[in-house]
């Protein structure tokens, strides 16, 4: 395996070379120009014809008139760190990906995982723990023939990935090694399950010490395949059994996992991994506070991760409120086929990109990664038919979708270690602010009006004003002198 890594990072370095001049829709190379003391923006304005493509700014100081909405950000009033945006790399996608051709291949991968140029700078990555509704088949990592049962996994194996899923993972890995990835399961084993079904079901608890080995292991595995887990989902939408593959796990059965099996096993094999609760909409942010409120069970959460297809964003500050110690996560969100553009940025941006970070969450993902144009595969009795990729893979052709550009907008800039800050929000102006490691300033603004707004955004001493179209989204950056 060692062997293996280094090849594909001499390939990944001779296609950097070879690609990082990539030059934007204008025809203007983008790489490298930003200078100690610049303002930067990079613009979406779908009425203009503009995706993310940089925009000339002036640089200047004092007051500006001719507007009174002002975004003011305050550096000194720190809120939580970020771990990183991204998506899933589902089953599907890694098959998309995989089946291009080499250069073409490693080409997207370097244009999404790298942070040159226009390259977007993709920061973490959630995986399905065995298969999820966008695989091309049904199979855990401990499948076994009706009757039997292994409860030492004995007979666990990642094999099923070595196809697709890993090659891809490790060409990732050699753009950026420091790249953070999830897993989350959609199921376990059958044989662990009062229906013995991939769909429903409930995880029986004579296999509750089992199923802990079985994170333990795909830990382990993962490992030894150059690829470390940062973080682990206790079960992928534990409130929703009609998917294919999923399971119902309510909360009493989930704190009972956790503080008796999952945290001691973690704790007994030394994992460092952490362990989130729920992993589903906001709701129901009762159920990660009612496992929080047990201490049993607390000791082992990190914090809990959630979606948004039903619930208010703004109701997550209320789990942080509940337990401020503990860390958020906003894990899935889909984009529905054929997709609408305009609207699909204004809702995302504002609701996840802002929303999410504004109400203390560490992490973005929008749901798959790459989709084909079929929207295939998805599994039978539940899969999702209608998952619009951030891009769409026909052959070596890349289409870039809404989701490509709602993470592009936070991901470039927005680097892993940045911590959000104060910024105020003049109308509907809708705005979030950050401190990166290089102590720069990312401004991501929203205009969810339907007219084009002027404002000013003062931040570190500069004043910048800036008109931006109706439903346009602008990342500024504010570079220290």
């Amino acid at each position: 395996m060692k062997n293996n890594c280094s090849i594909k990072l001499f390939r990944a370095a001779l296609l950097l070379a070879a690609v990082s001049g990539i030059r934007d829709a204008s025809g203007q190379n983008t790489e490298n120009q930003a200078k100690a003391g610049e303002n930067i923006c990079w613009l979406t304005d779908p009425g203009n014809g503009i995706f993310f493509q940089p925009q000339p700014l002036q640089n200047s100081r004092g007051s500006h008139s001719g507007t009174d909405q002002q975004i003011l950000v305050d550096d000194t009033q720190t809120y939580q760190a970020i771990d990183g945006f991204g998506y899933t790399l589902t089953g599907g996608s890694a098959i998309h990906i995989n089946t291009m051709d080499e250069k073409e291949r490693l080409a997207l991968l370097l244009e999404l995982f790298g942070t040159e140029g226009n390259q977007i700078g993709v920061s973490y990555l959630r995986l399905s723990i065995g298969a999820s509704d966008l695989s091309d088949h049904l199979f855990s990592y401990n499948d076994l023939p009706a009757g039997q049962t292994d409860p030492y996994m004995e007979r666990f194996s990642i094999d099923p990935e070595r196809k697709d899923l890993l090659p891809v993972l490790k060409e990732i890995l050699a753009i950026n090694p420091d790249i953070k990835i999830m897993g989350s399961p959609w199921s376990p084993p059958v044989w662990m399950k009062d229906n013995q079904d991939t769909r429903g079901g409930s995880l029986l608890p004579e296999w509750y010490s089992a199923y802990a080995r079985y994170f333990v292991k795909y830990i382990h595995a993962m490992q030894k395949e150059g690829i470390r887990i940062d973080a682990v989902t206790i079960q992928n939408e534990p409130l929703h059994p009609g998917n294919n593959p999923s399971l119902l796990m309510l909360p009493g059965e989930q704190a009972e996992f956790l503080k008796n099996h999952l945290g001691p096993a973690f704790r007994e094999a030394r994992i460092d991994t952490k362990i989130l609760l729920y992993d589903h909409n906001a709701d129901r942010i009762d159920y990660p506070i009612s496992i929080l409120n047990d201490s049993a069970a607390r000791q082992y959460a990190d914090g809990s991760a959630f979606h948004l297809y039903a619930g208010k964003i703004g109701d997550l500050s209320k789990v942080h409120e509940a337990h401020p110690d503990k860390n958020l996560y906003f894990t899935e969100q889909w984009v529905g086929a054929p997709g609408n553009f305009s609207a699909d940025i204004t809702w995302h941006v504002r609701e996840l990109i802002i929303g999410a970070t504004r109400n203390w969450c560490r992490t973005v993902l929008e749901w798959n990664l790459s989709s084909n144009p079929q929207l295939t595969p998805y599994t039978d009795r539940g899969g999702c038919s209608k998952c619009l990729g951030a891009v769409t893979i026909d052959g070596n052709k890349v289409t870039r979708n809404p989701a490509y550009y709602i993470i592009a907008h936070a991901s470039k800039f927005i680097r892993p270690g940045s911590v959000r800050i104060a910024s105020s929000i003049p109308g509907k102006l809708n705005n979030v602010a950050f401190k990166t490691p290089d102590d720069n300033v990312v401004v991501v603004v929203q205009n969810d009006s339907r007219e084009p707004q002027q404002f000013i955004i003062n931040a570190i001493g500069k004043s910048l004003t800036i008109i931006l179209g109706e439903g346009a989204v602008g990342t500024y950056l504010f570079m220290k002198e």
